[in-house]
């Protein structure tokens, strides 16, 4: 007897299958260029999550208390298994794992979400082509490439806002099961930018209308319609939604004696505002916020200006088409970053820089890339309402309707095509961003890092490690020599007279072999109070000097003759 073949696969399923395989290839072929021409440690910010999670276990106290506070823990612990290598965590390649992976997720979260909202009043027939025209513009976007390829949490969040919206559509549609789907999917976006904590008290709200609205269509006796979901699937969603939050707050209010402390604290974007004095063209100005984050958004999807407003008013038009027809609405959603970041530039010291605009800089631009899931998912449905009213005018013969999907879908491709090009002639503004503000960091990083392997490899190092970190990484110096601001009991303020790095700031030569000091940093400070003699400097441009003072004398081991 023949075995029997198995059923063929359903054409969506086909569909993504084929999907998840593109954007596996782009992700890995994109990540590999950029690894080997070093960049994926371009930004600060990529390194220090990389070492935050490094050194949960690579220190003198290692334990989750080394996760600090501001940056949220969530990309910290799923880095946390990929840089257990030393390779991997020098070369920066298991921070871009999770990353990579995110990609994917939300790649094919948009094409879901698209082909969802568009499977409506019969209209079925459309889904393939929105759905494959919003995944194509998200998936190909050159600054979203390159982010994806490092340690950075923009490509993590977003697969975590996607799928959250997704889920969310489906709950709204009558899918009582989705709801607990999305507040996992939420709880995650919490644990990983703060942008989630806006996005999950919108939901909240919504969910409770969406609810009463669900209730209303069973009482009115709706045909075919599905029964709402209970009051305690309800209530257990608002509980996962709210429960990360809670916990982070939680969290400071035990360690740092202060729940806000990640938002008022010594290293909080405040705090940092207020010692380096920084610039804010759009403080207290809530319209000039919200003008430089979209912006921001602009330019991360079209280098020439005109290319960016036009993917702004397509993406209002396909909002407002969604708004009046039902179909997408709760795709709408997509567009919470917009007040989020409004908020958060004028009120919550959190600036962005654009090169066209006053102050002539690029800081932050890679926050636009927030609203890359609402440019995606909207401007196919702008164009397909701009195609759809010029096959009504009269000129027009039946005939030539026929072609409206492909006509649809070739102006998709065209804008993309046009837009992405030239970014890609240019290099991603967020690729610029990161190559602009690493040039002395990474110069200085990588004299001091030379300096610290040619000291004695059983040496301990006292070292604020703070933004140069990264030289200790290139160096493969383990995390583990240093006496840094994270080995103390953070929840003894000001001065914790058993921590370890308190006692050492006291007494620097009592407790390290080599002091190294940025000047100005607490570590440079205790150096010059204790008149310790610097073995060397280091001056680089747009950087404080550093320094290797001298601490307590190295203790041979017998024979030793170095």
């Amino acid at each position: 007897m023949k075995p029997q073949s198995s059923p063929p696969k359903a054409h969506s399923e086909i569909e993504i299958v084929r999907l998840v395989w593109l954007a596996i290839f782009i992700s890995v072929f994109s990540f590999l260029s950029y690894y080997r021409h070093g960049d994926v440690l371009l930004y600060g910010d990529a390194v220090a999550h990389i070492n935050i999670a490094r050194r949960i276990f690579d220190s003198k106290t290692p334990g989750l208390l080394q996760l600090g506070t501001v940056w949220l823990p969530l990309p910290h612990l799923l880095i946390l298994p990929f840089i257990v290598s030393n390779k991997m965590w020098q070369s920066g390649a298991g921070g871009s794992i999770p990353s990579m992976a995110a990609y994917v997720l939300s790649v094919l979260g948009i094409f879901r979400l698209v082909r969802s909202a568009l499977s409506r009043n019969g209209e079925e027939q459309a889904t393939p082509v929105g759905a494959w025209a919003a995944a194509i513009l998200y998936a190909a976007n050159p600054n979203l490439i390159y982010m994806q390829g490092t340690a950075m949490g923009e490509s993590l969040y977003l697969a975590f806002f996607i799928w959250a919206v997704v889920y969310f559509a489906e709950f709204a549609r009558g899918n009582a099961k989705a709801l607990t789907k999305c507040g996992l999917c939420l709880a995650a976006a919490c644990l990983t930018r703060y942008d989630g904590w806006f996005l999950a008290a919108l939901l909240m709200v919504g969910a409770l209308i969406v609810y009463s609205h669900l209730c209303q269509r069973r009482e009115s006796g709706v045909p075919g319609f599905t029964n709402p979901p209970s009051r305690g699937q309800i209530i257990k969603f608002l509980l996962i939604a709210a429960a990360a939050p809670i916990l982070w707050l939680a969290y400071n209010a035990a360690v740092y004696r202060n729940p806000l402390e990640f938002a008022n604290g010594p290293y909080s974007a405040k705090s940092i505002e207020q010692k380096t004095a920084t610039v804010n063209p759009a403080k207290g100005n809530l319209l000039a916020a919200g003008s430089y984050f979209l912006k921001a958004a602009e330019l991360n999807v079209a280098e020439l200006s005109w290319l960016g407003r036009l993917w702004l008013a397509l993406a209002l038009l396909g909002s407002l088409v969604a708004a009046h027809s039902g179909r997408g609405r709760v795709a709408l959603l997509l567009w919470a970053p917009t007040p989020f970041y409004a908020l958060s530039v004028a009120y919550g010291s959190v600036p962005i820089f654009v090169p066209t605009w006053w102050p002539l800089a690029q800081y932050n631009v890679r926050y636009g890339l927030q609203l890359l899931p609402a440019f995606a998912v909207f401007v196919p449905m702008g164009v397909s309402f701009l195609v759809q009213s010029a096959t009504k005018l009269p000129r027009f013969e039946a005939s030539w309707r026929r072609w409206m999907g492909t006509a649809t879908m070739l102006g998709i491709l065209l804008l993309a095509a046009a837009s992405y090009t030239a970014i890609w002639r240019t290099d991603p503004i967020c690729y610029r961003e990161a190559h602009i503000n690493m040039k002395g960091r990474v110069a200085l990083d990588r004299q001091l890092g030379e300096w610290i392997k040619s000291l004695p490899p059983n040496s301990t190092l006292l070292m604020y490690l703070g933004e140069h970190v990264g030289a200790l990484e290139q160096a493969g110096i383990p995390l583990r020599r240093t006496i840094n601001e994270s080995n103390h009991r953070v929840w003894k303020h000001p001065v914790d007279p058993e921590g370890l790095w308190e006692r050492a700031l006291l007494d620097p030569a009592s407790y390290a072999e080599y002091i190294v000091g940025f000047e100005g940093d607490p570590v440079w400070t205790a150096a010059r109070d204790h008149h310790l003699t610097a073995l060397v400097e280091i001056h680089t441009t747009g950087q404080s000097p550093a320094a290797i003072f001298q601490g307590r004398t190295l203790l041979r081991a017998p024979g030793s003759t170095r």
